[in-house]
């Protein structure tokens, strides 16, 4: 499926349950907010999205302690859990994704090569709590592959979620 199919498909999952999505973008740049808001009716379900791109701004954005950085790193499993929870309760959302990563060319390292990409998706389930899960994901080719790589994985990643 593709980026726009997975969006087309949120969107009526979102619609039918009448839930409200926020995004935390960092390395795809907002590249999954324009996705979604290219859909007429999307200001129905997707209520914001954040692009944290400095580890500044995914503290004062979406309040993402900065020894959580420190500790892990902005590509990191605990820091795009964070960022998801974040965006969801600043938001006031049903739902919180979060994506943050290496796109490259630049910037990998041994332990995180290019291409070495996080996510967090926060769902408040049927009692009103939040759950939360995390992935890491490693992706190949040129910058612009690995963020639309991304960006798909986090709104097929959401809808596995959500039918389960």
């Amino acid at each position: 499926m593709s980026l726009m199919d997975h969006a087309k498909t949120l969107a009526q999952l979102l619609l039918a349950r009448g839930w409200k999505l926020a995004l935390a973008e960092s390395c795809t740049g907002g590249l999954v907010c324009a996705t979604l808001t290219e859909l007429s009716g999307s200001s129905e379900w997707f209520e914001r999205g954040y692009i944290a791109y400095s580890n500044q701004a995914k503290t004062e954005c979406l309040g993402v302690p900065a020894e959580l950085i420190a500790s892990y790193g902005a590509v990191s499993e605990p820091v795009a859990r964070a960022m998801a929870q974040g965006a969801q309760r600043n938001a006031g959302a049903n739902i919180g994704v979060s994506i943050t990563g290496i796109a490259g060319p630049t910037g990998g390292t041994a332990e995180k090569p290019v291409g070495t990409v996080c996510f967090g998706w926060t769902i408040q389930n049927a009692a009103g709590e939040n759950v939360t899960a995390c992935q890491t994901k490693l992706f190949s080719g040129d910058r612009q592959a690995i963020r639309q790589q991304a960006a798909e994985y986090a709104l097929a990643g959401l809808l596995q979620l959500l039918k389960n």
